[in-house]
């Protein structure tokens, strides 16, 4: 090739080597004025949005774990407040226990921060329901203490 040629070439940019974009648009850029090309399917922040995400739903499984957690907990709280009344009923029915036995389940359910709902004596026998309120719900809990059936 003759030396003007490649002289000419390498002055309006092409040349050995070297691609010559055509046009505003190359390989997925636009051009802007004054501002530098941006590909057309930037991805770049798309990490961040990821995390944010990522941290969203572990905040609602941790704070749904949370909840139905301390209902659990709730529950076995009132759970063993039903036994604990019905226990204390069936002492006062066999002469353990000093006094009446349902004044005393209600003294034990009240201790344990539960409501006494209800209380029946049938024999040697206490049947003992409670409830109590946990994040909303209301939960009755029976109990039973006796002889074995």
């Amino acid at each position: 090739m003759d030396h003007r040629v490649v002289r000419l070439r390498e002055a309006h940019g092409g040349g050995p080597g070297s691609r010559r974009r055509r046009g505003p648009r190359a390989r997925g850029r636009e051009l802007r004025p004054g501002r530098r090309p941006v590909r057309a399917r930037d991805d770049r922040g798309s990490g961040g949005v990821l995390a944010l995400a990522l941290v969203g739903a572990t905040l609602v499984v941790a704070l749904t774990v949370l909840g139905l957690g301390a209902a659990l907990a709730a529950r076995q709280r009132a759970v063993a407040a039903a036994d604990a009344a019905a226990l204390a009923a069936a002492d006062a029915l066999l002469g353990v226990a000093p006094g009446e036995p349902c004044a005393l389940a209600e003294e034990v359910a009240t201790a344990h921060r539960v409501a006494l709902s209800v209380c029946t004596i049938d024999g040697a026998e206490a049947l003992v329901a409670v409830r109590t309120e946990a994040l909303g719900v209301t939960m009755e809990l029976v109990s039973r203490a006796g002889p074995p059936p």
